[in-house]
């Protein structure tokens, strides 16, 4: 997030193919790449996918390393493991703004600007992070704008905080116990404990609220969006300058993002028990 002042805002070779075949090589790449986006830990290696789709260690390695340099993957030279990259993710972010979602949010999100005067935002979960997918920017000279496709942790900030106390159960406790709580900035929680216990606040109370948490400066108030089958799909949010959001009116945007993020929720197919 950042403030704004009078403004708004290939691969070196071939994918392998085992028979030299050019569709047999696509194939191999789309069998990997779903694998690693599958896959139980954040990061997989090489042997792990030979033996989860029966192909060879080297037909394995050779679309990995293509899927590298087209930054489709990112590696961990120390421990060779792979995870999706910065061109999966753009990917994925265009293939979202194609999707129900965003459309359907985008009213909500204009209504809030219009209540608030500050930039709204729609995040989507993305395994164990969360990315913001569409914004509507403030009026006012001086605002917030989000860096749409770029992946943040779930720990901190609203808009994070807000996905990961939507959570199930088990998943926030596995959050908790394997992913580090990096600080952001000075005042980021970093205890698992105080943590859990600012999450079970959010449930209660319906929203999220970051007081600069994330970024120095950054403040906002966040509440989940729910998919039909109940899982928590992301969050909507209200964000801007510190100064402007904490001057008594948290609780009120509190209400309005918690109202059309419910609202959004509904269109979802969402109906809570």
């Amino acid at each position: 997030m950042r403030a704004e002042e009078n403004r708004t805002d290939t691969a070196n070779g071939d994918l392998p193919a085992d028979d030299g075949q050019t569709s047999s090589g696509v194939d191999r790449a789309l069998q990997v790449i779903f694998a690693v986006a599958a896959a139980k830990e954040p990061d997989i290696g090489v042997s792990e996918l030979a033996r989860s789709l029966g192909l060879s260690k080297a037909v394995v390695h050779r679309v990995v390393r293509t899927l590298v340099a087209a930054d489709f993957f990112s590696v961990d030279e120390r421990t060779r493991r792979y995870r999706l990259g910065p061109g999966a993710v753009s990917v994925g972010l265009a293939a979202m703004a194609q999707m129900e979602v965003p459309r359907i949010a985008q009213p909500y999100l204009e209504r809030l600007v219009a209540h608030t005067k500050e930039t709204a935002t729609l995040s989507v979960r993305y395994g164990t992070q969360r990315m913001y997918l569409t914004q509507v920017l403030s009026p006012q000279e001086i605002r917030m704008s989000v860096q749409l496709g770029r992946l943040y942790p779930l720990h901190a900030g609203g808009s994070s905080k807000a996905i990961l106390a939507a959570m199930e159960p088990e998943e926030i406790r596995g959050y908790l116990a394997s992913q580090p709580l990096e600080a952001l900035t000075a005042i980021t929680i970093q205890d698992p404990a105080r943590l859990a216990d600012e999450l079970e606040t959010i449930r209660q109370r319906g929203y999220a609220v970051s007081l600069g948490e994330r970024q120095q400066g950054a403040a906002s108030v966040a509440a989940p969006v729910h998919e039909a089958t109940g899982r928590v799909y992301g969050s909507i949010s209200v964000c801007g300058p510190v100064s402007r959001l904490s001057v008594g009116n948290v609780e009120e945007y509190g209400r309005l993002v918690h109202e059309a993020a419910t609202e959004v929720s509904r269109q979802l197919g969402y109906r809570p028990a």
